[in-house]
């Protein structure tokens, strides 16, 4: 169709080895049902992968459609959204290493040894701190996240890294769960070592354990969770002031990953 201005029908499609009414039969056909349908459910991947913040692969994009009623194979997602080329995003490369140890404070004892597993909510929770940049400096984040159903449980914001910072989180997920006994996991950062955090965890009957120095791994879980917030809203953005920052962290956490981000470790359900 494209080379009709400067080739004769007939001729390309003696070259293609096609017949001239086969051709012009096949440019005045209607869509096929099929391919009406495909162009249907495309628009619908499209959509669901947009307002994933661009980040759902093939897994997350056929749960969603399943739980909205459709009946899909997974080769047929991934096959629609390869030919609209849509696709998910990887996680960050690198982990950030933000620990800080105070070398005058002893941290607590690892009671997790890596394994992140629970059978309940408010069994364990990891916590951790990142930085979010913005042309206006460091915004800091402090989480408290359940293991059981990987929801933010606790989460604060502020331009330092401070105690504070950690017991403000920590203080949210007291009052919103009220938890008996849990296990909180952490890095041996000095704000988690700290004498404040300390006693409000005795006083609120929270057992402390830390992973050991610079290894991510000892804290994977927390650390998955900045993964996919680097990935999907920090590196993909650019924050002129702290303010901005925080309303998008917040809009991130609340609205979308809390809410609705499917997670494989879930069966693909949202905290």
């Amino acid at each position: 169709m494209a080379n009709q201005a400067d080739l004769p029908v007939r001729t390309m499609c003696r070259v293609l080895g096609v017949s001239a009414s086969g051709f012009y039969a096949w440019r005045e056909r209607a869509p096929s049902q099929r391919s009406i349908a495909n162009a249907v459910m495309t628009e619908r991947i499209r959509q669901i992968h947009r307002n994933s913040y661009e980040s759902y692969g093939m897994p997350r994009v056929r749960a969603e459609l399943i739980e909205q009623g459709v009946s899909i194979s997974r080769q047929r997602v991934a096959r629609l959204m390869r030919e609209a080329r849509i696709h998910g995003i990887s996680k960050r490369r690198g982990f950030t290493i933000t620990t800080r140890r105070d070398k005058r404070q002893t941290p607590a004892h690892d009671l997790v040894n890596r394994r992140f597993h629970a059978t309940g909510p408010n069994q364990l929770w990891v916590a951790d701190m990142t930085y979010v940049p913005t042309w206006m400096g460091f915004l800091y984040l402090a989480v408290v996240i359940d293991v059981w159903s990987r929801r933010v449980v606790g989460w604060s914001m502020g331009e330092r890294m401070t105690a504070d910072l950690v017991l403000t989180a920590l203080n949210m997920a007291l009052e919103q769960r009220k938890p008996k006994d849990v296990i909180h996991h952490s890095d041996q950062g000095s704000q988690y070592t700290s004498l404040a955090f300390g006693e409000r965890c005795q006083q609120m009957q929270v057992r402390p354990s830390m992973g050991t120095v610079g290894d991510a791994y000892d804290n994977a879980m927390a650390e998955s969770f900045f993964a996919s917030l680097e990935g999907e809203l920090i590196e993909r953005s650019t924050f002129q002031n702290k303010a901005q920052a925080r309303m998008a962290v917040f809009t991130w956490i609340e609205g979308w990953y809390n809410p609705r981000r499917r997670h494989s470790g879930l069966g693909y359900l949202s905290p």
